[in-house]
């Protein structure tokens, strides 16, 4: 059994020293990787979204939510960055660090959103959007940048074989810019497959490898969702095996969006799974309100998913600490 000692914030974004199984990682900029000793288990540091609660998110939320999310016992809390300036990241960075938590974010594709047009403007609009989440997340002290960035969430079309191989050349073309952008500032975009029925270009981690093996860049890795990977991959379990060295970040939640561990979902061979691939960053509770309109709609969120979001928040972390982090029932840190 290993423990990082220190919390993820201090593991990662001070020290910027990452402490992995088996074999070693290729670095990310500056950043030095540490190979552990042969281990049983590996802590990840657990986390929980805004989204659970809010959208979109604003210093008055932070104020409310840090607190909370800390006093529960979460290692992180994830920051979505829906519009640039909704909040403030050197304030949110203050505030997280002397709650004593880390952070993590994710970029917001709407329909205006787009790497794989072929109208320049809009490309060049989507990478200076996704430029300025890096230097947002860099500000809030955020090794990772996570979400679908590749197209608007929602937009879905048919493509026949050429016509994807061209839309899929299309994406790494656009993201190779901002994935060297990303680089120079120690952040790593994580891509995120989606279900069928909010993308139809990258639905599974095989698809999300085909861009991020092109690109072959370390500051470009997969985002692992275990409510897309539930719909979509025939085995979850091989599919992040397929992603072992490439993993960036990881969401959960329930397979009705909801708290994890009240459902279906292989959740103890998912976490073998990322163990196996020497995964050791930060899995983090992805859910959302029915109570906020726009929130409830873009997530297709009907009806209340548990008879509180903070429990929804509570319950989960109770189901995910022992999971990812041992038989050890206290803090990373």
């Amino acid at each position: 059994m290993i423990l990082l000692t220190t919390s993820w914030d201090l593991t990662y974004c001070r020290t910027n020293t990452i402490f992995i199984r088996g074999s070693p990682l290729p670095p990310l900029g500056g950043r030095q990787l540490k190979q552990a000793p042969s281990v049983d288990h590996v802590v990840n540091p657990i986390g929980v979204s805004t989204w659970v609660w809010t959208s979109p998110l604003s210093d008055v939320d932070l104020d409310r939510l840090v607190p909370l999310i800390h006093g529960w016992g979460f290692d992180i809390i994830e920051l979505p960055i829906e519009q640039p300036g909704d909040w403030d990241p050197a304030r949110a960075a203050d505030l997280v660090a002397e709650a004593g938590l880390g952070t993590t974010t994710c970029a917001v594709m709407t329909p205006d959103r787009d790497l794989t047009t072929t109208d320049l403007v809009v490309t060049k609009t989507t990478q200076a959007y996704l430029r300025q989440c890096i230097d947002i997340a860099e500000m809030a002290g955020s090794p990772v940048v996570a979400g679908p960035v590749y197209a608007p969430v929602g937009r879905l079309w048919q493509l026949d074989p050429d016509e994807r191989r061209t839309t899929v050349a299309r994406l790494i073309e656009g993201l190779r810019p901002i994935v060297e952008y990303a680089e120079r500032r120690d952040v790593r975009l994580a891509l995120e497959p989606l279900n069928r029925f909010e993308t139809s270009l990258i639905n599974t981690v095989e698809q999300a490898m085909d861009v991020v093996s092109s690109v072959d860049s370390p500051a470009l890795g997969v985002c692992l969702d275990t409510f897309h990977m539930n719909i979509e991959e025939k085995d979850p379990v091989a599919a992040v095996r397929m992603a072992a060295g490439h993993i960036a970040h990881v969401q959960a939640c329930g397979t009705d969006r909801g708290t994890p561990g009240a459902d279906q979902f292989a959740w103890h061979r998912f976490a073998d799974a990322l163990a196996e691939c020497s995964y050791v960053g930060p899995v983090c509770i992805e859910s959302f309100t029915a109570h906020n309109a726009a929130i409830a709609l873009a997530a297709s969120v009907w009806r209340p998913l548990a008879r509180t979001q903070d429990a929804l928040a509570v319950d989960g972390l109770a189901f995910l600490r022992p999971l990812f982090q041992g038989d050890t029932g206290g803090r990373a840190r």
